[in-house]
């Protein structure tokens, strides 16, 4: 194959059948559609071409630049296509939870601006939150940038229709019985359920979305999904949830099993569709004819490449790399044991935080936008390590964990009650509580 140009090479992805010795279905065929060998690797390569492209005539007579609330995947597959223009590319997002993505970005020359912000992903109801006010500048500007506005453009969700869900159908001479997704964005799932609805209105389609208490790269929990604005409860049969410990096996799988470079987000389509699947995995209806029954079929998403996610791995499973377990991690809780966490309501905290210890786990671009006055600012990633050696505060203080939703300090405050520290309490509904009810928030 000979290409004038590489963006030619997005899409026409494999689909590719994982083999029953490795899934264990019975009656059902599934299948891998492997956007991890897009040329920027990841199934983003599309959409960001698709709403990208339109954009770029004149883009660098005027000097545009292009910009993108993203940390991810988008992100880097914009860089690089801004730099094929040569157009300068920003990424703006309130947090780099990855690390390997930051570096790749910069390597590629891109700018970050990792604005203060209160929540995890952009909330467009949160009209005070600096990555909101962002996003409605661009939205609302023309001049010097090249806003491709991922997280609401209908370019995104086309490039999925047109795109990866048509081949979907023409690799397997028809629709799937079911399609499985991660939803991050959720504009491959839209966009590949309404290609293959079309031809089949009968496909079930299952939404994989992360455990409450758990971070998987780009997998959203069910509370964030709600916020993104291509998200249709509509387009999914089902929500169903995965872990990051299910998550980080089915990568395993994929990688040791299957010959397959997937990252997290792939690793949990594959758990996902396995759980799901094993709930229907019946043989299908016998036909008049005498010819056998027709297996079922299935099809998930290999969303991205393994390469940027080692550090996440290393992190939680240290034993891959050789490395002894930590001693004290959150990673080692039982969804019980967070769910049972010590906790406090915003109505209950007087009493309790005049003379409590109070540590934001937010990241500090959130905890300088807003933040209980007198808290302490340790984000989560620092906190995890501080514990690894042990409680880092003296256990007769009391200590008040505060996080945006209240889930990430409930999972905390399982763990230092484990550790031994008899008085820790999680901040229930987090920071967004407080300022619902109207609690004084102070500003650095």
């Amino acid at each position: 194959m000979r290409y004038d140009d590489i963006t030619e090479a997005i899409g026409n992805t494999p689909l590719v059948r994982i083999d029953p010795a490795v899934h264990g279905l019975r009656h059902i065929d599934l299948y891998a559609k492997l956007e991890l060998l897009n040329p920027f690797g990841s199934v983003k390569d599309r959409a960001a071409w698709n709403m990208v492209r339109p954009l770029l005539p004149g883009a660098a007579d005027r000097g545009d630049t292009v910009v993108e609330l993203s940390s991810g995947n988008t992100a880097k597959a914009l860089a690089l296509i801004a730099g094929m223009h040569g157009l300068p590319f920003k990424s703006v997002t309130n947090r780099m939870r990855v690390p390997e993505i930051k570096d790749l970005l910069l390597l590629l020359g891109a700018e970050i601006d990792e604005l203060p912000g209160r929540s995890e992903c952009l909330d467009p109801n949160d009209t005070d939150d600096p990555l909101t006010r962002m996003h409605q500048r661009l939205a609302g500007s023309g001049g010097g940038y090249v806003h491709t506005d991922q997280y609401f453009n209908p370019l995104n969700v086309e490039a999925h229709t047109s795109g990866t869900g048509a081949e979907i159908v023409k690799d397997l001479d028809g629709a799937p019985d079911w399609f499985i997704a991660c939803v991050g964005t959720a504009g491959s799932s839209t966009g590949v359920a309404r290609a293959l609805r079309q031809h089949n209105p009968a496909t079930h389609v299952v939404g994989l979305v992360a455990a409450k208490s758990d971070f998987i790269p780009g997998i959203r929990t069910i509370d964030e999904v709600h916020e993104v604005g291509l998200f249709e409860p509509g387009v999914y049969d089902t929500i169903a949830q995965v872990s990051a410990d299910e998550a980080i096996d089915g990568t395993l799988t994929l990688v040791r099993r299957c010959g397959i470079l997937a990252g997290p987000t792939g690793g949990g389509a594959l758990q996902g569709s396995i759980n799901f699947l094993r709930t229907v995995d019946e043989p299908p209806p016998v036909p008049e004819a005498s010819s056998p029954p027709a297996r079922r079929v299935a099809v998930f998403i290999v969303c991205d490449r393994v390469e940027s996610y080692l550090g996440y791995l290393r992190e939680r499973r240290p034993a891959l790399f050789g490395r002894p377990p930590r001693q004290h991690s959150i990673a080692t809780l039982a969804e019980s044991d967070i769910s049972g966490a010590p906790s406090i309501a915003v109505s209950d905290v007087s009493g309790f935080i005049r003379n409590a210890l109070v540590v934001d786990l937010r990241s500090p671009y959130a905890y300088q936008a807003l933040h209980i006055d007198g808290s302490i600012n340790i984000a989560d990633e620092l906190f995890a390590d501080m514990l690894h050696a042990g409680l880092p505060f003296s256990r007769r203080r009391p200590v008040l964990l505060v996080c945006p939703v209240g889930e990430r300090s409930a999972a905390y405050a399982a763990l230092l009650t484990r550790m031994g520290h008899p008085d820790t309490r999680s901040l229930a509904g987090g920071i967004i509580a407080w300022r619902d009810a109207g609690l004084d928030l102070v500003r650095d």
